[in-house]
């Protein structure tokens, strides 16, 4: 039976009914270091959710109350280019002062909220559709808590600065916190007219709705002060927030499908990067995810970019621009930096100012350096863009010299972590849990530790190291680094590999005893090309089984290992960023069927969940009719699962783009499940464009090329 269904009429007088409020999943938007996070209702409930600004939350609660009721929810959506949230809503039933309830379902609610220029605006649409005039008490709850992203996280503080009574104005609440690192914040909720009663934490309405009629109400909210909110306001801000987001999504080549569900998967993973994408005084920067690391991580950064270089090289250029301009100088056990080190993490927060963690600017990541200088590898062979590259080549060796110093501290010669100081992370891989690496008992390692894929990162960058010195005319050099990626090959292949079970181990500890641990890892050795072909094999044959292929995407751990757990965050887990690297792994070495294959399990996966992967799903095995099982915590938009659908076209295509030879190599290309066409338009490659259409014909893909500007040469195999 429906609860909401009218009762009769002479059993039941209006508002008797009572519709219970049921949790409800969550919205983001995002303007440069600004985020929200609200439910579908649009009502910010002080949990996780929230308005944050520079890694404080200025807004903590957010309600809006139709006779001090929430309203019944219709629906609550992102619009497709991530710029606007709307909620639809009915009223239920209204009691009036001194006389009868209201009937319910009479008047339509709509919130429409965006975020530009670091203020949210919100217009508030009631419409009353009822043949009666309506008295209708509007109310909205707010609150500002100045908590900092580590404490809604749940970290516990020794003292917090002063908080301020708020400043109450005709039309507008002021509220003011001084935290302990010496910054004041503020937060100022504003409406467009003055409400009947505005109090500290409350504004009421009282709305005498005619037939048909509609009234609007604007707020904002911001950190600072601004304006009366007003329509005009509203739809200037609008107009300009649409048009930066639709600059953004236009960066780089346009790929098309003759799939509409799968143009509308690549269409929503372009809009959550350019969501996500902040400029930064040195190029664009993805923040890596909403809510929880929204700022720059560097290997987010760096892997995100490296999805999607080989058709927009753009945010490549503004990642390894900034992560130079950070580089560390300095040795620091709390903040695990060391001179040519790459940053991991940076935060603006009085936590972090305070030095309370360590993130402020955080640098404990074995993989960001060696990943730094592969993507700049990528980079430069994508574009041929020597003049960049010179700009670079000081935080380059600075960063491959680090490396050498660390791999020359190992008794093995291998690249290994181990945390500076206890506030750090233990494990400093991007599984970076405390329970992801271990062996085969179960039991947790002792340290330093050597993780196998970041010997294949390390091994990528000596050979990056190996090409650029060899362009810059340096042969010996050239030739060294050669030298060192061999020895370090040889070295992974003699201790990692377990003949027994066919796989890489995980890591050795710092006995150099081998992990003998089957989990994902072993995929991103295939991305850097290390192992020697018929491993590489034996490896795609066990990630493509289903101990790995949960029918969605890759587990993190195979599920015979100790300690699997498909809803644990590393150990069992699916994260489409690692399906993505190892499908394009197993390309590099003529994997195709199962890379097609991963590429449509993502899809589908995608399908289930309004087009967009979130940073990670439980890794339960695939069932008829069910969609995945959400984490119930991910981060959702994610800028490597957005970048996951672009790397995984990259692997079905077998295509690179070599920018100094204005050449695009296409090698044994296939196509997605149930795509017969793909093109790829306005590709740039040198000076010039090219446009490639993909066509299944039969059993083969036919390519079709048409160059403009200075002529292009397009390689077939």
């Amino acid at each position: 039976m429906n609860d909401l269904a009218p009762a009769p009429e002479s059993l039941v007088e209006w508002g008797e009914i009572e519709e219970p409020r049921v949790p409800q999943r969550l919205f983001a938007l995002k303007d440069r270091d600004t985020f929200m996070v609200a439910d579908s209702h649009g009502d910010i409930e002080g949990a996780s959710d929230g308005l944050f600004h520079d890694d404080t939350r200025i807004l903590s609660r957010w309600e809006l109350r139709l006779g001090d009721r929430s309203s019944t929810l219709l629906s609550g959506a992102v619009s497709q280019d991530n710029v606007y949230f709307t909620s639809h809503g009915l009223n239920r039933a209204i009691p009036v002062p001194a006389g009868p309830a209201g009937p319910p379902g009479v008047v339509h609610l709509e919130r429409k909220r965006f975020l530009w220029d670091e203020r949210l605006y919100e217009r508030v649409r009631l419409t009353n559709y009822d043949s009666s005039p309506i008295r209708l008490p509007v109310s909205f709850l707010f609150a500002a808590d100045f908590r900092d992203m580590f404490e809604v996280r749940g970290a516990r503080r020794r003292a917090r600065g002063r908080t301020f009574g708020p400043d109450v104005g005709a039309s507008r609440v002021r509220f003011r916190y001084d935290g302990l690192d010496g910054v004041t914040r503020t937060s100022v909720v504003a409406f467009s007219e003055p409400p009947g009663v505005l109090t500290e934490l409350r504004a009421d309405f009282d709305l005498d709705l005619r037939s048909d009629e509609c009234v609007e109400i604007f707020v904002e909210v911001g950190a600072g002060e601004a304006a009366i909110p007003s329509r005009a306001r509203f739809r200037a801000a609008a107009a300009r927030a649409r048009y930066a987001m639709r600059e953004r999504r236009r960066q780089g080549a346009r790929i098309t499908t003759n799939g509409r569900l799968f143009n509308a998967w690549i269409d929503k993973s372009r809009a959550d990067l350019a969501l996500l994408t902040t400029p930064m005084r040195t190029g664009p920067y993805p923040y890596a995810g909403i809510p929880w690391f929204s700022t720059c991580f560097g290997r987010d950064g760096i892997i995100t970019a490296w999805q999607i270089l080989w058709f927009d090289p753009g945010l490549a250029r503004g990642v390894l621009s900034y992560l130079a301009a950070h580089q560390a100088t300095e040795t620091s056990a709390f903040r695990d930096s060391a001179p040519g080190k790459i940053m991991h993490e940076t935060r603006r927060g009085e936590m972090a100012a305070l030095g309370e963690v360590p993130f402020g600017r955080y640098y404990g990541g074995v993989d960001t350096t060696p990943l730094f200088v592969g993507l700049a590898g990528a980079y430069v062979e994508r574009t041929g863009d020597v003049a960049q590259l010179e700009a670079w080549w000081p935080a380059l060796t600075r960063a491959a010299a680090w490396i050498v110093e660390q791999c020359d501290r190992h008794p093995l010669g291998l690249l290994a972590y181990e945390r500076g100081a206890a506030s750090g992370l233990s494990n400093q891989g991007w599984k970076d849990s405390g329970d992801s690496i271990f062996h085969a008992d179960g039991s947790f390692p002792e340290g330093p530790i050597a993780l196998v894929e970041v010997q294949g990162y390390a091994f990528a960058a000596f050979q990056t190291m190996a090409a650029l010195t060899a362009q810059r005319g340096e042969a010996e050099a050239s030739a060294a680094w050669d030298e060192r990626a061999e020895t370090l090959r040889a070295t992974v292949e003699a201790r990692f590999w377990m003949e027994e079970a066919g796989f890489y181990g995980i890591a050795l500890d710092g006995r150099n005893d081998l992990c003998r641990v089957r989990a994902s890892n072993p995929g991103h050795l295939l991305f850097t090309g290390l192992p020697r072909s018929d491993r590489a094999a034996k490896v795609a044959d066990q990630l493509l089984s289903p101990g790995f292929a949960s029918g969605w995407g890759l587990r993190t751990l195979s599920l015979n290992e100790a300690r699997y757990n498909p809803m644990s965050y590393h150990n069992g887990s699916v994260w489409p960023h690692d399906t993505a690297l190892t499908a394009l792994g197993m390309s590099r070495y003529g994997e195709r069927a199962g890379v097609v294959k991963l590429t449509s399990g993502l899809f589908e996966a995608a399908t289930q969940l309004e087009m967009r992967l979130p940073e990670l799903f439980c890794g339960f095995r695939r069932s008829a009719g069910e969609p995945p099982v959400a984490y119930p915590v991910a981060c959702l938009p994610q800028a490597w699962a957005a970048g996951a659908v672009f790397m995984m076209l990259q692997a079905c295509l077998g295509l690179r783009v070599h920018g100094a030879a204005a050449e695009v190599e296409i090698h044994n290309p296939a196509l997605p499940i149930g795509i017969d066409g793909l093109r790829l338009e306005g590709l740039r490659v040198g000076e010039g464009l090219i446009d490639l259409a993909f066509e299944r014909q039969g059993q083969r893909i036919a390519v079709h090329s048409n160059s403009r500007g200075p002529r292009l040469r397009v390689s077939y195999t």
